[in-house]
């Protein structure tokens, strides 16, 4: 387990083997999920897309949400 702190304004540093090791890049979308008392990082990276496509039966039609939603991030 790795331990860091959070800053003034409610941020932290995720370490840098674990950045590597789940893909995650400057620019990188993650969304906080709560469950069982916990707070729950997830990065939405290309890798995590991939492996979950097909898991609802959309036919390819959520990837291609999810991307056209992450390039209207980019152009923010």
């Amino acid at each position: 387990m790795q331990e860091t702190h959070v800053s003034e304004k409610g941020q932290v540093v995720i370490p840098a083997d674990l950045r590597e090791k789940y893909g995650i890049k400057k620019g990188t979308t993650v969304k906080f999920f709560e469950k069982d008392g916990e707070i729950r990082l997830v990065a939405m990276t290309k890798a995590l897309i991939r492996k979950n496509c097909g898991v609802l039966g959309t036919k390819g039609k959520l990837l291609k949400l999810l991307a056209d939603e992450k390039k209207a991030e980019r152009a923010i």
